[in-house]
């Protein structure tokens, strides 16, 4: 009975904590950009002399922490909904992208609060200049590496779900799009990097109501 209880606590479990996760990285990503966008012609050395921007910035800096800590309760969820059955190879380039995402994203973000911590909103060029390297820094760190780990993940997590039947063809198509877009354009198009938590979302909400559905009672055939 216990087994039981926990083989269907696991995929709800998986499927809440990935919704915080996708939330708190998109609303992270959405402060990243509105307060620090990619391009200085869009003003984008001015958030390190604007308070409000840099305000901004720190929201989004706070929220990136627990995004890590429930991508990774994420992670564990959903390879325990897996089991016995996972593939070896799989289920490592699984473990180590997911690892490398959460990594690399807390690169970003130390990368970021360092810059907010040299600030002293004076205007000066050398702070003009610090603001340029420390937001070209983030952003590679952001959209080259902990997008392109987050492809990986994608794709593995696409594939095993599509081979055990746990996540329809649909969805695993779509993940495939998402970890393409995800390799191929974070680096050139803003704003790319947010169907990272939107695929997130959409995968979390499948396998949350997946687990409310009634299964057939062991030994009842169709």
């Amino acid at each position: 009975m216990e087994t039981r209880q926990q083989s269907l606590r696991t995929p709800r479990a998986a499927g809440l904590v990935g919704i915080i996760f996708a939330l708190l990285l998109a609303g992270a990503i959405v402060l990243v950009r509105l307060a620090m966008p990619d391009e200085p012609s869009d003003g984008g050395s001015n958030w390190f002399i604007d308070p409000s921007r840099r305000r901004t910035v720190q929201t989004a800096l706070d929220l990136i922490p627990f995004a890590g800590i429930f991508f990774l309760w994420f992670m564990g969820a959903v390879r325990a909904r897996i089991g016995e059955a996972e593939d070896k190879f799989i289920a490592t380039v699984f473990m180590g992208s997911g690892l490398l995402f959460v990594a690399t994203l807390f690169g970003a973000s130390a990368a970021a609060g360092s810059l907010l911590a040299t600030a002293d909103g004076s205007g000066a060029g050398s702070n003009e200049q610090l603001s340029s390297f420390g937001q070209h820094f983030t952003y590679s760190l952001l959209t080259t590496y902990s997008m392109r780990m987050a492809a990986v993940f994608v794709f593995s997590t696409s594939s095993i779900g599509h081979r055990l039947g746990v996540l329809p063809r649909w969805l695993s198509l779509l993940g495939y799009l998402v970890a393409l877009t995800l390799l191929l354009v974070t680096d050139s198009i803003a704003w790319s990097e947010l169907v990272f938590p939107l695929w997130a979302l959409i995968v979390s909400i499948h396998i949350l109501v997946a687990s409310f559905r009634p299964r057939p009672a062991p030994g009842v055939s169709s």
